[in-house]
């Protein structure tokens, strides 16, 4: 497999392997950037205009039940497994990755859950769409960097200019669920509504967006943030509290060095 000229066809082939794992009875779906814009066709000018080049790189998850046919389904698909010393220990249990043959594109299959500087926990969210994973997961992936960058920042722009919060999936970021994940975690609250207010500031000052979307955007998250606010918070959470950030609250991501 070569490298991919446009990002219909990189679509194109991310789709073709969740196909198969369809027809193999293998829950597989894809996060991350590429997700986004998947989800987001009616904004796919903003890539442009925001000056947001998409790295071809794939992001999938699955369970971890199905760690083994994962395996077997991308080498029969012409991908390598990627062999490290790192993948013998706790990234290699959390995660598998594989190489095309001409090295040029990666892929990532994490199993159950995404752990990076927090951790999005996946079980029984994955058959709630496809072939992405829902879109309260793809804007928390995004939101829970903790040293984010405007890459991160400009594809939870995009993915808030087209869908609304609402109490469901289906085509909206599901408000209340992502209030639920963050009333047990102070850590991973404290890093999403950071970068809310981040995200907020980054919108205000792209002149490529017009206003209309401006707005959408800011008032999306405000209706975020005060659903977040008004939902009770766990014991846990409390006590974590009162310690803030003089305690680490995030993870440190370890990184897997590719050849």
């Amino acid at each position: 497999m070569s490298e991919f000229p446009t990002f219909d066809e990189f679509a194109k082939e991310i789709r073709r392997i969740i196909s198969v794992a369809q027809e193999r009875n293998v829950t597989l779906r894809i996060m991350g950037g590429a997700a986004i814009r998947m989800h987001c066709p009616e904004n796919e000018r903003l890539y442009d205009r925001l000056k947001r080049v998409p790295k071809h790189d794939m992001d999938f998850v699955t369970y971890e039940k199905f760690r083994p046919l994962t395996k077997k389904l991308f080498m029969e698909l012409g991908y390598e497994p990627y062999i490290s010393l790192m993948l013998t220990g706790a990234t290699g249990r959390r995660r598998q990755i594989f190489n095309d043959k001409e090295g040029n594109k990666a892929v990532d299959v994490f199993l159950g859950k995404l752990e990076m500087c927090h951790v999005i926990d996946f079980a029984g969210r994955l058959e709630v769409d496809t072939p992405t994973v829902p879109l309260a997961e793809l804007l928390l992936q995004k939101l829970q960097v903790v040293q984010t960058n405007e890459k991160d920042i400009q594809d939870a722009i995009i993915l808030l200019t087209e869908h609304d919060l609402g109490d469901g999936d289906k085509e909206q970021v599901n408000g209340p669920y992502i209030a639920k994940v963050l009333s047990s975690d102070w850590g991973f609250h404290h890093t999403v509504m950071t970068n809310c207010e981040k995200v907020k500031e980054f919108t205000q000052k792209y002149d490529a967006l017009g206003n209309e979307a401006k707005k959408n955007v800011i008032d999306r998250l405000g209706k975020l943030r005060k659903l977040v606010d008004e939902t009770p918070k766990t014991l846990a959470w409390k006590l974590r509290a009162k310690a803030g950030t003089t305690v680490k609250w995030y993870n440190v991501v370890e990184e897997v060095q590719r050849d």
